[in-house]
């Protein structure tokens, strides 16, 4: 991703610079934001950026020429124009298309500030806009050829990968060694990704109505089999000599699925030997069992419904459903409308466009608690000082002297550009500033079709920043503040709740409607599981009387969350048996035992959001009851003639969820 972005990058500087379309620096900028992991993602991100920049660019055209003349009706433009900028941020549901509309505010709004001849001003805006184009076709360019130099296409890959992770979880464990922290990793990273990006994939490709039926199948077994495999490093066991083969042998099955899924051939049927002894791994036969079902995806033209391509994911939507109901929304553009004007009216005074980046500052770093504001603006500064100061001043001085051509230049390009993209592709704690680095060493060297010489732009840049940074420290902290701790707080108990709902989920009569439900559950928490993460993070950021207190919140989310992402990994290993799924049907009386200890675990998760809330709750006495009489149950059952194998996964995941509500209950 780092090579797709840097060549991206380096070619919109190079036809920039051939052709002297001004504002190429901005089009740099550009890749690397709509670069993504997959070719669609990375496609639909250059359109929306595309489509946005039209839009503000239409917009900008054509109420710009009704206030131009009149000083006063263009100061209220600016400010509207804001107002209407940070309400976007807020309200749409697309931050790329937000992040387009904010980038083009902050550049045409000093250009309609200039005291030029209206023509000038036009040609820039519509330079910006080229510009912005440039960005997408190139970076699109760039995607598709590397698409073309890729084996497989955005359905087919992704399967492998998953394919291939779960083969070397099992691989691991028929060697009887210890898991490899990658490789688990891998598996709960697939895990938490899901397969809903994928399903949307193959709703929009271009495959026979027949062959996309076949693979929503297949794409519904491996994200089953994904789920599987990810339950299996908690659950604790120690394989068998035996169990070790079967591993082995079902390694192998699934790495032959992969290589013909690759080579576009349909797998062949596979058969595991269901006669064997109860296994002492858990799940084992339900791996299996999975596996066996992939080439009958193929085979068979009665796909069951649940394993069929559905539109489980609701269709996006372009703004937030409480957008104009919501007044939070509007607060937040007020607030930043307020601390943008104040910057803007600051570098006017003092007839300092140069210090405009104030205005950007407030646009980006705008966001909705105190704490996370912070992180992004201590990232926005850093960013700037090592991209401005430290490479942009310095190859200023100590290399761009010795450049007498363009290929020097560019070899200098790619070594900052990859810098920038490695650090936004590392985390998502330092994305930003990766980007923030590339734009300030951009915004120096290739603003102008020549060498740049003066370093007055580095110190207006870093000096805007500052002044940005004071407006938005004196707003969003001193007078319209909203603690990270307290976000932190609310979205702990919302995933709570949500784990609960989860849990009351099975046992539904419309396997389609429960499984899309499923789908859109799952989603929900594991978005919540990262926003807790992030929150988190900006709690560290905030000081106040009560820091200790806020310190010792966030030490308690931050053990729990491991220990609420295995409990969700398994509950949904153990919804599949709640659904009587093919292959992890229950008799009637286990199964009214097992929807029993769903319920008490549901009304345990409750009782733990009550207490966080600061009221009395506690279920752990009945979990613990509904856990002994499905144990007993299945004791009672297995003498009539099934196997007890047949339900030790169960037992051990009944179990395993015990411990973990009854450590979680500790830790909270």
């Amino acid at each position: 991703m780092v090579v797709r972005m840097t060549l991206a990058a380096t070619l919109i500087m190079i036809i920039g610079m051939t052709f002297r379309i001004p504002y190429a620096w901005q089009g740099a900028i550009y890749a690397l934001i709509v670069s993504r992991e997959n070719t669609r993602a990375t496609l639909k991100s250059a359109a929306t950026i595309f489509l946005v920049t039209c839009i503000g660019t239409i917009y900008f055209l054509t109420t710009v020429r009704l206030v131009i003349n009149v000083p006063l009706l263009h100061f209220l433009w600016v400010i509207g124009t804001l107002f209407l900028a940070f309400y976007a941020v807020s309200a749409l549901t697309n931050y790329t298309a937000a992040v387009a509309f904010i980038n083009l505010n902050a550049l045409a709004v000093p250009l309609w500030d200039r005291h030029v001849p209206a023509e000038i001003n036009v040609e820039d805006t519509l330079w910006l806009s080229l510009a912005v184009l440039v960005a997408v076709v190139v970076t699109g360019a760039v995607e598709l050829a590397f698409l073309r130099v890729r084996p497989g296409d955005e359905v087919i890959l992704p399967i492998s990968d998953r394919l291939l992770a779960v083969t070397n979880l099992l691989t691991c464990y028929a060697e009887g060694r210890a898991v490899e922290p990658a490789t688990q990793k891998q598996i709960l990273r697939l895990e938490t990704l899901g397969t809903s990006l994928l399903r949307r994939s193959l709703r929009r490709s271009n495959y026979s109505s027949e062959y996309s039926v076949e693979m929503g199948g297949v794409t519904a077994l491996v994200g089953r089999l994904v789920d599987l495999a990810a339950t299996l490093p908690h659950l604790g066991f120690e394989a068998s000599a035996s169990d070790q083969k079967r591993l082995r042998n079902l390694a192998s099955a699934l790495a032959s699925i992969r290589n013909e899924l690759l080579n576009r051939s349909i797998p062949g049927p596979l058969q595991f030997n269901t006669d064997q002894e109860p296994a002492d791994v858990p799940l084992l036969r339900e791996l299996e069992h999975t596996v066996s079902l992939i080439p009958q995806a193929f085979t068979s033209r009665h796909t069951p419904e649940y394993l069929s391509l559905v539109d489980d994911t609701p269709r996006p939507s372009f703004l937030a459903p409480d957008a104009f109901v919501n007044p939070d929304h509007l607060r937040f553009a007020l607030k930043g409308c307020l601390a943008a004007g104040i910057c803007y009216v600051i570098y006017n005074a003092m007839d300092w466009p140069g210090i405009s980046t104030a205005v950007t500052t407030c646009l980006l770093t705008a966001l909705s608690t105190i704490g996370s504001s912070h992180q992004k603006q201590i990232l926005r500064i850093l960013g700037a000082m090592v991209g401005g100061f430290v490479l942009g001043m310095g190859s200023q001085i100590f290399i761009l002297p010795h450049l007498d051509s363009i290929g020097g230049f560019v070899l200098l390009f790619v070594a900052v550009t990859a810098l920038s993209a490695w650090f936004m592709t590392s985390s998502p704690r330092l994305s930003y500033f990766g980007i923030q680095i590339a734009v300030a060493f951009y915004l120096i060297n290739v603003s102008e079709f020549k060498m740049q010489t003066s370093l007055e732009v580095a110190r207006d840049r870093v000096v805007g920043i500052l002044l940005g940074l004071v407006a938005m420290w004196l707003i969003f902290d001193q007078l319209w503040g909203t603690p990270a701790v307290r976000e932190l707080k609310q979205t702990f108990i919302s995933n709570l709740r949500l784990l609960a709902e989860f849990a009351r989920e099975p046992g539904s009569k419309d396997l389609k409607t429960a499984t899309a439900r499923r789908f859109s559950l799952g989603e929900t928490i594991n978005t919540n599981l990262d926003k807790a993460r992030a929150l988190a993070d900006g709690v560290l950021l905030e000081f106040g009387r009560s820091r200790e207190q806020d310190l010792a919140l966030r030490s308690l989310v931050r053990r729990a969350q491991p220990q609420m992402r295995v409990l969700f990994i398994m509950q949904i290993a153990e919804w599949k048996y709640g659904d009587h799924l093919p292959g992890f049907e229950l008799p009637e009386a286990i199964a009214v035992q097992q929807r029993e200890f769903d319920d008490r675990l549901a009304e345990s998760l409750d009782a733990m959001a009550a207490r966080m809330e600061g009221r009395s709750g506690g279920m752990q006495q009945k979990l613990q009851q509904a856990r002994s009489r499905l144990e007993r149950t299945i004791q009672d059952y297995s003498p009539k003639g099934t196997s007890e194998g047949r339900f030790d996964a169960l037992l051990l995941l009944g179990r395993k969820i015990e411990s973990s509500i009854l450590s979680f209950t500790n830790e909270t």
